[in-house]
């Protein structure tokens, strides 16, 4: 590797890399937009299907740390996919996490648009000139942090994410306190387990409670850039999910305890202000339930681009895209043009959707179409993972349970959640989700026009990613 595209290293501290994986599954954004969804699927079952749903993502997460510990790279997954399975599939899970960063993270300037509007022109919100300004405005101070390089971003990402813990961690203690007081809106009956749920909500319920936690991998994009490594990047990654698990099943319990589920479940706008309102918080809750949505919105946005700008600059690096992305600034060490790239195309979304309704109309069924993509390439890490380790159990049972079988069976239970989602999605959806995988064809014709190696493209043996073959060393 030359000096050209060497990324800066030991620039992100454990903790930083820890913060980063929270703030990359955005969890007061999730819980304000999506927990009252979750209640409507699940009923009084969301706080448990939150604990039972993380299972296949903390597989993942040991199957990431794991292949991490071996073979840190911006690229991660896409990386890894193509090391073990060849760079065909390892370029369509590159692909798959573009596509996925790119659309969340431009659907993601919505909610902090309509907070910030709520606290300083509540009768703004709604305008979708204004709120695209405001959309703008956030995502152009967020292209500015991320700019400046990875050591201004992780120490501004820790800032931002151990703010946004603080304020949930108040609003959750007053609703307790508010609970003790007053009682609970839904006594706790077999309901809560599960008791009466249809195989329809039961796998719309999964769905939902899975892609709350998506986000935490951006610790892996980062292992090159961090203090100790892959392995450090991926414990980090790992432990991030711990502490939105607590919060996700914590808040939606609360709501349940605070709001009967048919009120709880219509709540779609911020449910952390309602909470916070039930519980006598008032205006300062208000203001606190707004601002960790705003501070949620914009860690959210960093993440993902960082990912997508990491993940860009690795395949460019390998011959997978044009090379002119695997070009790194001589000052900050980042990959400048892959972030140029995605702030170009992020306020082109957001005008594009703002301006043209049949566009938001797509960017929307994208958003929605967005599982598949995440499936498929944390489906296709788990299974790589699962081929790598498939020998340890020779030398420890235990270790080839953590490191084969886990990550392949949460391999095998989100893919299965992928095709049920197909079958749940419309035309539109369906087009746009598997349109997207067919428009990564493209890219890879042209790469071949522009004359790259076929072998860049074709298998690669495993032992040049540095990923061994049925290896069992410590993770």
């Amino acid at each position: 590797m030359s000096v050209s595209n060497e990324l800066k290293g030991n620039s992100v501290s454990f903790v930083g890399s820890m913060m980063m994986g929270v703030a990359g599954s955005a969890p007061a954004s999730s819980i304000a937009l999506g927990a009252a969804a979750l209640i409507a699927a699940a009923g009084v079952f969301a706080p448990v299907a939150l604990l039972v749903f993380a299972v296949p993502m903390l597989g993942i997460a040991k199957a990431y740390q794991a292949l991490g510990a071996r073979d840190a790279n911006a690229g991660a997954s896409y990386r890894w996919t193509s090391a073990i399975f060849g760079k065909f599939l390892g370029f369509f899970s590159g692909w798959s996490l573009l596509v996925a960063t790119l659309l969340f993270m431009v659907s993601g300037t919505v909610p902090v648009a309509t907070a910030t509007l709520n606290l300083i022109a509540p009768g703004q919100v709604g305008n979708v000139v204004t709120t695209s300004l405001v959309a703008s405005a956030w995502f152009a101070v967020v292209s500015v942090i991320v700019v400046a390089g990875i050591t201004v971003t992780s120490r501004a990402q820790t800032l931002l994410t151990l703010a946004q813990l603080v304020i949930l961690l108040i609003i959750l203690v007053a609703a307790l306190m508010h609970i003790q007081a007053t009682g609970t809106a839904e006594k706790f009956g077999k309901q809560w387990l599960g008791s009466g749920l249809t195989p329809g909500s039961f796998a719309t319920s999964a769905l939902i409670a899975v892609y709350f936690y998506w986000g935490w991998d951006v610790t892996a994009n980062l292992g090159e850039e961090t203090v100790g490594g892959g392995k450090k990047a991926g414990l980090g990654g790992l432990l991030s999910i711990f502490i939105t698990i607590l919060l996700y099943s914590g808040f939606a319990a609360v709501a349940l305890m605070v709001f009967p589920a048919r009120d709880a479940q219509n709540l779609s706008d911020n449910l952390i202000f309602d909470i916070a309102n039930r519980s006598g918080l008032s205006r300062a809750g208000g203001i606190l339930a707004s601002g960790a949505v705003i501070l949620s919105s914009i860690a959210a946005l960093e993440a993902t681009m960082l990912m997508f700008s990491r993940t860009l600059f690795a395949m460019a690096r390998d011959g997978s895209m044009p090379r002119m992305f695997a070009k790194v600034d001589d000052r900050t060490q980042s990959p400048s043009r892959t972030i140029y790239a995605v702030i170009a195309l992020g306020l082109v979304l957001i005008w594009g959707s703002a301006l043209m309704p049949s566009v938001k109309l797509l960017l929307f069924s994208s958003v929605r179409a967005l599982g598949l993509q995440v499936d498929y390439y944390f489906g296709l890490a788990g299974l790589g993972a699962a081929w790598i380790f498939r020998d340890c159990y020779k030398i420890s049972i235990r270790r080839w349970l953590a490191l084969c079988l886990f990550p392949a069976a949460s391999s095998i239970g989100l893919i299965g959640l992928g095709l049920y989602a197909v079958s749940t999605f419309d035309l539109w959806t369906n087009v746009i989700g598997i349109g997207s995988f067919a428009l990564g064809f493209g890219f890879v014709w042209l790469c071949f026009r522009a004359g790259a190696d076929r072998t860049e493209l074709g298998a690669e043996p495993v032992e040049s990613a540095g990923i061994g073959a049925g290896g069992a060393e410590t993770v």
